[in-house]
């Protein structure tokens, strides 16, 4: 069961941790787990249930009334065809792409950004594979990098800040979440150049002297066998060189040792990434 800490879900809720604090003593809501450390950690359906409790108190229900209606009828017990992401599948395995587009529109209506894209657009692209067959996967696909790349695009330019190059490394295909990196990247003030799928080491040799980013990110989601890993990482490497050069996704985490030995970093999430970023810049002479 994969659980998440009180920061993470006041930012994917947009409820402050001090606010979820005093009702959790107040009406016993949330229920967090406690980790060995004795730290706050929720589940993904306690995330919905907050969720569902300030849409209540912006419909003008008090803290109280809108807490008693969750605790009454929580996540697992409504009807799936009542959540978004189970409409958007129902959607897609109709084909129905106007209903899905419509779920879609609610979900972007209802949250702020980052949680959109956090809290349904990214979750989306990790179960569509296990969803849908792959002409599904296809559709359900392009409508969420439609609207990655549109989220993308309202953030506007930049003219200061770190840059980034973001990329698919060659014959990985799936750009969703590059597109979600760089929008996590952009409304943090970095300029952003996402190259996309299937990039050959010689796109990133050309995109890095061009405009000379802080740092490039390579998206892995379809796995390799090792000796294509190396060969894919040294090519990336070299071609980047000197800059600082992350991978990251699915496909990457197999092959930790492969990363680190071609002279590049592995970052789980876009925070661990920025975080990367950071110590680079502090390391003496640059290395």
């Amino acid at each position: 069961m994969s659980l998440l800490r009180i920061r993470t879900i006041a930012r994917l809720t947009g409820i402050r941790e001090a606010t979820l604090r005093a009702w959790e003593r107040r009406y016993g809501f949330p229920r967090p787990h406690r980790s060995e450390n004795n730290y706050r950690a929720y589940t993904r359906e306690e995330v919905e249930n907050i969720r569902r409790v300030a849409r209540f108190i912006e419909e003008g229900l008090s803290v109280s009334e809108a807490i008693s209606q969750v605790k009454a009828l929580p996540v697992r017990e409504l009807p799936p065809e009542g959540t978004l992401s189970e409409r958007f599948w129902a959607a897609t395995k109709r084909m129905d792409t106007d209903e899905a587009l419509r779920v879609l529109d609610e979900g972007q209506a209802a949250m702020d950004v980052d949680t959109y894209c956090e809290g349904l657009l990214l979750p989306l692209l990790r179960e569509m594979g296990e969803r849908v067959d792959i002409a599904r996967e296809h559709l359900a696909s392009a409508l969420i990098r439609q609207r990655l790349s549109a989220l993308l695009a309202a953030e506007g330019s930049r003219q200061e800040g770190p840059r980034a190059v973001l990329a698919c490394p060659a014959r990985d295909h799936h750009e969703g979440g590059l597109l979600a990196l760089g929008l996590f990247l952009k409304r943090r003030g970095w300029r952003v150049t996402v190259l996309g799928a299937d990039t050959p080491a010689e796109a990133l040799h050309s995109a890095c002297a061009q405009v000379a980013p802080d740092l490039v990110a390579l998206s892995f989601v379809r796995r390799r066998e090792p000796e294509e890993m190396v060969q894919v990482l040294r090519e990336a490497v070299q071609a980047c060189a000197p800059v600082l050069v992350v991978a990251g996704g699915p496909g990457a985490r197999e092959h930790l040792k492969a990363i680190f030995s071609c002279g590049a970093q592995y970052a789980e999430t876009a925070s661990e990434l920025m975080a990367l970023w950071q110590q680079a810049r502090g390391a003496p002479n640059g290395t």
